[in-house]
């Protein structure tokens, strides 16, 4: 009863809903590097698209008729237990969504433009050389992945495993998507030559370094310190009207020996922008230093904010 209602819960939130299309349209995403780029190539990629194809070729020289689409959805299903032992309900939840939906979603693009429509006579792929393959699938997943991860939710398959690596083994995102596509990789070995799976391990490693940067790219946020005698009217924007929180550090100039006050403050790229424009509309004298932070934790917020008093 308890789980239930934590579910119910989940569901009734608006943060859930507001989410949702988000990761409708990262899966949409998803699905389309896969149908476009994946399939055609053959290339095995570490992923549970990548291990369908292989099983679905497996099953064809067996004689079993089990479509790409109905393998991915049936491998999803049963990894979706461990995201939601392993890993927490809201993770599990939203993936439970995002993960059944991406067998569907490429049997979607089956049916708005089939890949077979997109190759020239005589070739095996759209981009007609495994590598070009390879990076467009790479980079368009891994821009859907970075902000599936950011809300807490995953493309199923490989990044439950991933982040389940992530979560008990202590890796970075990056690292676990490649740990643990690298593990399911070697399975290409079955229906594909030798080069095509090292070309395959490559772009599990390029996936992860991929996955790393989107990732640092989305959270980045600005920290920002400024020394100025006009300090208060600098302390009262921030607060009243970028809504954010702001420290501040009392010190003594080492030039002129005497005691100032520097605020910091961690801002978004357009809040420090909004900071940037007042204090020059505002002809506010002012020494200011910012560096990029590319994971924040604790107290702060992504979104609005601090309420207003």
């Amino acid at each position: 009863m308890k789980t239930f209602k934590s579910i119910l819960d989940i569901l009734g939130s608006g943060k859930f809903w507001s989410e949702f299309l988000l990761m409708t349209v990262a899966m949409f995403i998803s699905a389309a590097a896969v149908y476009y780029f994946l399939v055609p190539s053959k290339l095995i990629v570490g992923s549970i698209s990548g291990l369908s194809i292989v099983l679905s070729e497996l099953f064809q020289k067996a004689g079993i008729h089990l479509g790409l689409s109905s393998i991915v959805f049936i491998i999803n299903a049963i990894l979706l237990v461990l995201a939601y032992l392993l890993i927490d309900k809201e993770f599990g939840i939203k993936t439970v969504y995002t993960a059944l939906v991406l067998g569907p979603m490429i049997k979607l693009w089956e049916l708005i433009l089939p890949n077979s429509k997109l190759i020239e006579p005589g070739q095996t792929s759209i981009m007609q050389d495994p590598w070009f393959d390879l990076l467009c699938f790479v980079l368009i997943l891994s821009a859907a992945q970075a902000i599936l991860f950011r809300i807490n939710a995953s493309t199923g398959g490989l990044d439950i495993l991933a982040k389940i690596f992530n979560k008990y083994c202590k890796f970075d995102i990056g690292a676990s998507v490649t740990v643990a596509g690298a593990l399911i990789c070697t399975t290409a070995f079955a229906i594909n030559p030798f080069r095509l799976v090292i070309i395959g391990l490559i772009g599990t490693w390029i996936n992860g370094i991929c996955v790393d940067y989107f990732t640092a790219t989305i959270n980045r946020r600005k920290r920002v310190c400024i020394i100025s005698e006009e300090h208060e009217r600098i302390r009262k924007f921030i607060i009243e009207k970028l809504c954010r929180g702001c420290s501040l550090y009392p010190l003594k100039g080492g030039y002129s020996m005497e005691d100032k006050l520097e605020i910091q403050a961690l801002l978004t790229k357009h809040e420090f922008a909004d900071l940037m424009k007042y204090i020059s509309d505002n002809n506010i004298v002012a020494f200011i230093t910012a560096g990029n932070v590319s994971e924040v934790y604790g107290l702060w917020r992504a979104s609005k904010k601090i309420e207003k008093k």
